[in-house]
This record gives structure tokens, C-alpha cells and sequence, in this order.
């Protein structure tokens, strides 16, 4: 809370002991969690979790007893999560109490607090605390290593899942930044926060006052640097060493298909577990490069270049066929590779798609919200060119797709998501259109100007939206039917090869007295249930059979 952090450094300015105070909050902060990095990386606590630790003789050094490896990795990954969560929670306290003393001032000199310390030389105290941390990190990792062969491997073969485990560090740090704010803000209103100044728009950065050139996650993970490298010439055997094995000295032929598989997945299956960071898939990537160079230097090897690799007269001779199969190998990994890849980029972007196609469906589905049972105006118009909802799902694409989806530079795989994202949307918008009820002639009119503007609304998510096939001519298709009466919606060509009976169904049921209720009314369902349930079956037999 800032406001009894700020009333305790008042006393303590009055007592003229504030900078000193602080500066032995902080060293007490890099203290503690000098000594939990200390615990978390102790071989002898790993090794022996369930007994007392005892000071090994000489020439004993601590170690896992055989079959207990596995026991050993488990507690070590459990001291490490608790490790990061001891450093999030120590460097919260020294940036919420940097915040409060940029903040307040002394009541009787209007003095700020943090000009106290400034004069001491040091104004971001977050600064030092994290230089501390980071510089304790990098020698207390290195020296536990340099002892231990154990934690060596450990680090250097699961690297992924440490660096996982830093950049949620990081993560949670930033967030935890945005909350002080709102801490700040929600505190209340006593005599002492209302000393506290208005908070600027500095969230983002966790610290104040740093050298220009001080990069605070890239200090944090400066202690990695020697993993890494271990973890990449480690990925590169692992990707070379199917290749030396298919490709022996002295050999004629191509990999067969189960070994050029088994290259191909060892190829994803590193690009798979280097996801978790942008930079190490890169990395990770470079090495896959120079693995499928490696590949082809060796099929270039096979090549038969003598005179009987170009002969035309008589049938295909041994150098020709080997050649062939060179060339049919080559092409099955670049396909192979180029989907993994494009599998990998995908996975990438799925959680992406899934929150805006759920917000998508959001917005559509409070159109019930609004009231389409009105009459026709005198001017034959409808009094607004697309209803409230509409104006928001095209605000909202149009964002996604600026502050997104823009930065991706592979713009055709961009599109070939987020056009099944658009065919999606118009599915949900012509479901629920025809689930309006009651529908007057100027909501007619005024879904009809929906329509129009669906079109535009999804614009941003294609190359083109008469590209979207099927969805498309059912949003044309559907838009006249609108004010045709029963008779003619029958015999309408659109009817079941391109819109759905089911959806023609539900429509005609919005024209009914209210005695007959829609199908989702009949079963007590919201409409999103039912959208749901439509979901969950697509076969036109089934809905059918709930509408009976």
C-alpha cells in the first residue's frame, strides 16, 4: 500500500536515516536472495532432499546415486521455479518502493523524496538492486556449474525450459509494473496519498533512471550465455548426426523414406522445443539451415556427372536412376521442412486467432441486443446506415489487424488465416441474423444495410472478399431474402445449395406469431448456447432434426 509505505518514510526522513534505510532495504533484498540462489543451486539439498545434509568427506563429492536422476532434474526444476518467484517478489518490493519515493514529498520542505537519494548518487534504486541480482545470478550459476557436472548437463541440455522460466520472470516483472499503478490509483484518499503525485505513463519501463544503454532483460539473461551456446552445438550434432548416419563413407545411394524421416523429425522436433523464445528459434533455425546444407552437400556427393548421367539412346542407365532418386529425396525434405515450419509458424499464431475469432463472435452475437422490430420510416430509409454492433465489429478488425497482424512480414500466410477468420464471421453474422425476431420493416431495412456493411467489415482479414468462396454468395444470397415473402424464399435457387435449409428454417420461424417459438426458445436455450450447439453439429441432418 503507498500510503503506509509513504507514512513509514516520513518518519524516517524525519529522523534524517532515509537514505541510509534504504540503502540497507536493498542490500538486504540482494542478501536474501544471494542466499536463495545459493539454496535453490546446492547439489548436496538436490541430491539428499529427504535427509540431513552432511559435510561430505574428503574425495566425496555430491552427486545423484544411480536410477536418481530423474528425482534429481524434478527438484532442481522446483528450486528454480521458487527461485524466480523470491526474485519477482524482491524486485516488486524495491520498485514499489522506488515509485513511492519519486512520489512523495515532504509536507513542510515540498522536498521529494527521491532527491534525498540522488544526492547520495544513486537515484534508481531499482537499478542497483537489479545490477546486484544479475551480476549474482551470472556467478553464482557459473560457479555452481564449474562444481557440478550434474547441474552442467542439467542447464545445458534442458536450456529451453530455463530460459522459459526467465523470460516469465520478465513477464510477470512488467506486469507487475502496470499493477503498482493501479495500486496507486485504488489506494484511497488519506492525507498522505494525496501527496503522492499523478503517476505518468511510465509503466512499461521498470526503471527510471538507467544508462541509455542498459538493457535490464538482456542483463537478466546475460547468466544464460554459456548454456546457450552449449544448448546450440548440442542442436547441431542432434541435427547432424542422422545425416552423417544415412550418408556413410563410400556410399552410392539416397536416404530411404524412413530415414529421411527420421531427419525431418528431428529437424522439428528442435524447432518445436526452441519456440519458446523468438531468439533462440532463431538460432535454432540457423542451425536447421546449415543442416539442410549439410544434406545437400552430401547428395551433391552421390551425383553421377559421367557421360551415362545425360545419355538419351538407350534405357535409363544406374547413374541416371541414382540421380533420380538424388533429386526425389531432395524434394520430399524441402517439403517436408517447409511444413514443419509452416506447422510451427501456425502453432505460433493459433492462440492469436483464437481470441480475436472469439471476440469476433462477441460482438456479432449482440445484435439481439438491439431492437430490429421497428416500421418503415417516411423516407423509405433506414434511420442509420448499420447498427451499433456493426460499427463496433469493423472498429475492432480494423484495430486487430493495424496493431497485429501487420507486423507479420509472411503476408500469405497471414491471409490464409485470417480469411478462414472472415468466413467464420459471416457464418455467425447470417446464424444470427436469422435468429432476429421480431423483425419489422425498418429492422429489415436496417439488416439489409448490415449486410452491406459486412462486406466491409471483413475486408481487412482477406485479399479479397469475393475470394471467400461459399461465404460470400451465402451473404449475397441471404441479404434479398430478406424482404421476399415465404412463397418466393421456397422456390429461391439459393435454397439448400447455398444456403442451408436449417439457416432458411430459423429465418422463416422470425416471421411467425410468437406462439411459435424459434427452435432455440422451444429447447430453453440462450442463442449462444444454440450457436454453440450448431457448432457442435454440422451435419445438416442434425439440425434439421432439432428444428422438427
Amino acid at each position: 500500500n503507498p500510503t503506509q509505505v509513504g507514512t513509514a518514510l516520513q518518519v524516517f526522513h524525519n529522523l534524517g536515516t532515509l537514505k541510509d534505510t534504504i540503502a540497507n532495504v536493498v542490500d538486504g533484498y540482494c542478501t536474501i536472495l544471494e542466499d536463495n540462489i545459493k539454496n535453490a543451486l546446492d547439489i548436496k539439498v538436490l541430491t539428499q532432499p529427504s535427509q540431513t545434509v552432511t559435510r561430505g568427506g574428503p574425495g566425496r563429492a555430491a552427486m545423484p546415486t544411480p536410477g536418481n536422476t530423474a528425482a534429481f532434474r524434478a527438484a532442481l526444476w522446483t528450486n528454480m521455479e521458487k527461485l524466480m518467484d523470491q526474485i519477482c517478489a524482491a524486485c516488486g518490493q524495491v520498485q514499489h518502493l522506488q515509485k513511492v519515493l519519486t512520489k512523495k514529498r515532504d509536507p513542510v520542505s515540498h522536498v521529494c523524496f527521491i532527491e534525498e537519494i540522488v544526492k547520495g548518487g544513486q537515484s534508481d534504486i531499482l537499478y542497483k538492486f537489479w545490477t546486484a541480482v544479475t551480476q549474482t545470478l551470472s556467478s553464482q550459476f557459473q560457479s555452481a556449474t564449474d562444481s557440478s557436472m550434474f547441474l552442467k548437463q542439467a542447464f545445458e541440455g534442458e536450456y529451453p525450459k530455463l530460459l522459459r522460466l526467465y523470460n516469465d520472470l520478465w513477464k510477470r516483472l512488467q506486469q507487475y509494473s502496470q499493477n503498482i499503478q493501479r495500486n496507486f490509483n485504488t489506494s484511497g484518499t488519506t492525507e498522505i496519498f494525496s501527496e503522492l503525485q499523478q503517476m505518468e505513463e511510465d509503466t512499461q519501463d521498470l526503471f527510471m533512471q538507467k544508462p541509455q544503454d542498459y538493457d535490464p532483460e538482456k542483463a537478466l539473461k546475460d547468466s544464460l550465455q554459456h548454456y546457450e551456446a552449449a544448448y546450440l552445438s548440442k542442436s547441431l550434432s542432434r541435427l547432424f548426426d542422422p545425416i552423417n548416419l544415412v550418408f556413410p563413407p563410400g556410399g552410392r545411394n539416397p536416404p530411404s523414406s524412413d530415414e529421411l524421416d527420421s531427419i525431418i523429425k528431428t529437424i522439428a522436433s528442435e524447432l518445436n522445443v526452441a519456440a519458446v523464445d523468438p531468439d533462440l528459434s532463431l538460432a535454432v533455425a540457423k542451425n536447421v539451415a546449415k543442416t539442410i546444407q549439410l544434406y545437400g552437400v552430401k547428395s551433391e556427393q552421390l551425383l553421377s556427372t559421367q557421360g551415362d548421367a545425360s545419355q538419351v539412346i538407350g534405357p535409363l542407365t544406374e547413374g541416371q536412376r541414382r540421380n533420380v532418386a538424388v533429386v526425389n529425396s531432395l524434394y520430399k525434405l524441402h517439403q517436408s521442412v517447409l511444413k514443419a515450419v509452416h506447422d510451427l509458424m501456425g502453432n505460433a499464431v493459433q492462440p492469436l486467432l483464437n481470441s480475436v475469432g472469439d471476440s469476433v463472435e462477441a460482438i456479432i452475437i449482440t445484435m439481439h441486443q438491439e431492437d430490429f422490430s421497428g416500421s418503415l420510416s417516411n423516407s423509405g430509409k433506414p434511420d442509420v446506415p448499420c447498427s451499433l454492433y456493426m460499427k463496433e465489429l469493423q472498429g475492432f478488425i480494423a484495430r486487430v489487424m493495424s496493431d497485429y497482424f501487420r507486423h507479420f512480414e509472411c503476408f500469405d500466410f497471414v491471409f490464409d488465416n485470417t480469411e478462414a477468420m472472415a468466413q467464420r464471421a459471416i457464418e455467425l453474422f447470417i446464424r444470427n441474423a436469422s435468429l432476429i425476431r421480431p423483425l419489422g420493416e425498418g429492422g429489415k431495412m436496417r439488416l439489409a444495410a448490415d449486410f452491406a456493411q459486412m462486406e466491409l467489415a471483413v475486408a481487412p482479414l482477406c485479399r479479397r472478399v469475393s475470394d471467400l468462396g461459399k461465404s460470400y454468395r451465402q451473404l449475397r444470397s441471404f441479404r434479398p431474402l430478406l424482404f421476399q415473402t415465404s412463397e418466393h424464399i421456397a422456390s429461391s435457387p439459393a435454397l439448400g445449395e447455398v444456403i442451408p435449409f436449417s439457416t432458411i428454417l430459423q429465418f422463416l420461424f422470425t416471421r411467425a406469431p410468437p406462439e411459435l417459438k424459434s427452435p432455440f426458445q422451444r429447447a430453453e436455450w440462450s442463442i449462444a448456447r444454440y450457436s454453440q450447439w450448431l457448432d457442435d453439429h454440422p451435419s445438416e441432418k442434425d439440425r434439421l432434426a432439432l428444428i422438427r
